[in-house]
């Protein structure tokens, strides 16, 4: 009995640390790469209503500095998140990089913001709180 007990314990232990684990790196992922579209937002933003206009080379390339950062991630995030719920984020980022490279940019914002409510969603959905538990 004794051995039993200790044995659940340390299965409880370690999924406790596991989970703690993968919601910092999910969390941490998240946010830089909702902070990265958010700039790309206002870029975007800034690219329909002023003045101050970037060339789309410096758009293109701000949306493969947020994809190589999104690969890099995918990789990690793949082991413990539902597939399709990245897949909904690279479907997003797809869209977002073509839409940019036939300069559609109220299009593209709207793609943006779609990724970003995904990758918040994932966040939510991961989360270690008693609602995710029961």
């Amino acid at each position: 009995m004794k051995k039993e007990t200790i044995i659940c314990i340390i299965i409880v232990i370690a999924i406790v640390v596991a989970n703690v684990i993968t919601q910092k790196y999910t969390k941490e992922s998240v946010e830089t790469l909702s902070s990265g579209l958010e700039t790309l937002k206002t870029d975007l933003n800034n690219e329909l209503s002023s003045d101050e206009k970037k060339s789309k080379e410096e758009i293109l390339e701000e949306i493969k500095k947020i994809r190589e950062n999104w690969e890099s991630k995918h990789d990690k995030l793949a082991y413990y998140i539902e597939h399709n719920e990245l897949e909904k984020v690279e479907n997003n980022l797809t869209a977002l990089d073509s839409l940019a490279e036939t300069e559609e940019y109220a299009e593209a914002i709207k793609e943006l913001d779609e990724s970003i409510f995904v990758l918040k969603h994932i966040q939510e959905k991961y989360a270690f709180n008693l609602k995710n538990i029961f």
